[in-house]
């Protein structure tokens, strides 16, 4: 397996986690841009259903149809992931900074770390507890009150990104196609239709008007779906085809920096002295937290990071070697983000 990543093209994998790393993080500043006019989970529900449907079309072909039983568990993790995790970045951008947004949502992998440990019994290392104690006492800093932003939504938007690491977790064992472009597709075809439903319910559609439709607004939307969907997603694919799991988890500490910088040159938005000391610290805790999670098991010689129950280079015995290709399987399913999140 390390032969194979070796062939690998030095450029090319340089380009692909440059532009994860860029348009990733970038997606916080359209989302920001087309809520100044286009209603959130509308919006969103017309991207994911554009980008869905044209990487449906692509990747379906020449495969089976998928099964209902896909289709359902497609959408449980489209929900979780896109409805309730991305629509509820889109509805909190209409009240919040984009990179004040970013730097909360980017503390997914200490929800994950924890649920892992609360409902999986997974057992921590010393490091990731570290990360977890430096990255809530980051989040608690971030949104105190009287830090300058709307502590209520910020609330909010910590409560539903935590969608994001209970689908990620649901879909680890999910009967998701097999292919992580189709899989991908299917749950934001599911997502579109439930933040549509939650679009008009909520009333969004009385906020749609012809004068929302100006240029800066509908470029920013066709970035987030061309480019945030379809491109930076293919490059992600083929990262984890290409690359060590290690190397492509440093996005997760990559975007959140990016989203700041891009919000305050573009948008002007303010960075205080305590949220430059609270993001320093969740970006240092998912640090923390993906080093010490996220060596999944390419042979049995890696197998320690997902058992935490086998030394390093010692036997690997045959059940944990099974479950680690299940893991595996599981976490190639994800959608774009799902292992940390994004715009």
């Amino acid at each position: 397996m390390a032969g194979a990543f070796a062939r690998r093209s030095p450029a090319a994998v340089a380009l692909a986690l440059g532009t994860v790393y860029l348009v990733w993080g970038s997606t916080y500043l359209a989302i920001r841009v087309t809520d100044r006019t286009l209603p959130p989970l509308l919006m969103s529900s017309v991207r994911f259903l554009i980008a869905g449907a044209a990487l449906y079309a692509f990747a379906a072909r020449g495969r089976a149809r998928p099964t209902r039983r896909e289709w359902t568990a497609a959408a449980i993790t489209g929900a979780a992931l896109l409805l309730v995790g991305n629509g509820g970045v889109a509805w909190a951008e209409t009240r919040l900074d984009s990179g004040f947004a970013a730097l909360i949502v980017a503390i997914i992998p200490l929800y994950v770390a924890l649920f892992d440990r609360v409902f999986f019994g997974r057992r921590l290392s010393p490091v990731a507890i570290a990360g977890l104690v430096v990255g809530f006492v980051g989040v608690a800093l971030l949104v105190r009150p009287g830090g300058g932003n709307n502590v209520g939504v910020a609330l909010v938007l910590v409560a539903t990104t935590s969608a994001w690491a209970a689908g990620s977790l649901y879909a680890r064992g999910a009967p998701l196609p097999s292919s992580p472009l189709l899989s991908a597709s299917m749950q934001m075809l599911s997502a579109a239709l439930f933040l549509g439903i939650a679009g008009l319910a909520g009333g969004e559609a009385n906020d749609v008007h012809m004068s929302s439709f100006t240029l800066k607004p509908l470029l920013a939307f066709a970035y987030l779906v061309v480019v945030g969907s379809l491109i930076a997603f293919s490059a992600y694919a083929w990262l984890l085809k290409n690359v060590r799991i290690s190397i492509v988890a440093t996005y997760a500490f990559v975007n959140p920096v990016v989203a700041v910088a891009l919000g305050t040159l573009f948008l002007g938005e303010t960075i205080g002295w305590s949220t430059i000391v609270a993001g320093a610290a969740i970006v240092t805790a998912v640090v923390l937290i993906v080093t010490a999670r996220q060596r999944y098991p390419e042979t049995d010689e890696e197998l320690q990071s997902e058992t935490a129950e086998t030394p390093l280079g010692g036997a690997v015995p045959r059940r944990d070697r099974a479950r680690a290709r299940a893991l595996r399987a599981g976490r190639r399913a994800l959608p774009a983000g799902a292992r940390h999140g994004s715009g």
